[in-house]
């Protein structure tokens, strides 16, 4: 049986069986849509965005590596080019893991209460519920990789927030994406 002939009958079975609002749920599971994750890797070229695009916070350009829908929510991968002068609040993710690779520059992280200079080739770990914040602090702009994992709603924050004249980033705006601000940008 042809798999579209299957999820036809599976879903006429499944609508004497289910109320109306658990069919869509129940379909959008099984039918393959942009929310699923390819069968195939996908190359993404250096200084190029997943999708083409580019997003900025006002302190570096963002370009997305690894989307949410890539990994079925697994991961997100940003990839935060020309960052220079500030970084985020102090703020904590409720439900993902955040960790930041170094490749070129000089980074001030600030996780919980401890602080570290990181240059080129270091990491570090902010995990959920902890606290964290950065600022670039070398001459050159920095350039960084940034993973969240489960990918939650970061993808969706980038989006919505990284555009000319974006939302007022404030604690009712993180709390919305499952986030909390906690405290000030780091300042050198």
């Amino acid at each position: 049986m042809k798999r579209r002939s299957f999820l036809t009958s599976a879903l006429q079975s499944a609508a004497a069986l289910l109320p109306a609002a658990a069919i869509e749920q129940f379909a959008m599971a099984q039918a393959p849509d942009a929310t699923t994750a390819p069968e195939q890797g996908h190359i993404v070229a250096a200084n190029q965005d997943r999708f083409g695009e580019t997003h900025s916070l006002g302190f570096s350009t963002i370009l997305f590596k690894v989307a949410a829908r890539d990994t079925n929510g697994g991961l997100f991968v940003i990839e935060h080019v020309n960052l220079m002068n500030g970084g985020p609040r102090l703020h904590l993710h409720l439900y993902q893991d955040e960790w930041f690779y170094v490749m070129e520059g000089e980074v001030l992280f600030q996780i919980a209460d401890t602080r570290k200079l990181l240059r080129a080739g270091e990491s570090v770990l902010g995990p959920r519920n902890v606290p964290h914040t950065f600022t670039p602090v070398g001459k050159t702009p920095a350039h960084m990789i940034i993973a969240f994992t489960p990918a939650g709603k970061m993808e969706q924050f980038f989006r919505d927030t990284a555009i000319p004249n974006g939302p007022k980033i404030d604690a009712a705006l993180f709390r919305k994406y499952d986030m909390e601000l906690v405290g000030p940008a780091l300042t050198v």
